[in-house]
């Protein structure tokens, strides 16, 4: 199939497939006319991606679930360094959501010393 067609299958753009290839996470072959061919099942595989994603994962994070992309990502039991690497982005995000509370309680707190109403 070509770019457009996996991109319709999977919900992906055509811009994140091709960057998908480019960190290594799908491949393609090329046609006579230079256009990118993609098995089918890379489809199982986008859906992953995009689903790992999804989850808060970042490219780099789901470079280590590589060996399990092609199928159902959920259904084996979780590798050490898969649950390392989910610990580890929920440490930043519960970084980033500690930092957005304190700023959203600095800013009622001068509402509050203006005088304004705080949701």
């Amino acid at each position: 199939m070509r770019i457009g067609e996996l991109a319709e299958a999977t919900g992906a753009t055509p811009r994140a497939l091709r960057h998908y290839e480019q960190q290594g996470l799908i491949t393609s072959a090329r046609a006579p006319n230079g256009y990118r061919e993609y098995e089918a099942g890379t489809v199982v595989r986008v859906r992953n991606i995009r689903r790992l994603l999804a989850a808060g994962l970042t490219l780099d994070d789901v470079l280590v679930f590589l060996p399990c992309l092609d199928g159902d990502v959920t259904a084996g039991p979780a590798s050490a360094k898969a649950l390392q690497v989910a610990r580890d982005r929920l440490a930043v995000l519960d970084a980033r959501i500690a930092a957005q509370t304190e700023l959203r309680e600095r800013l009622a707190a001068a509402l509050r010393e203006a005088g304004a109403d705080v949701p």
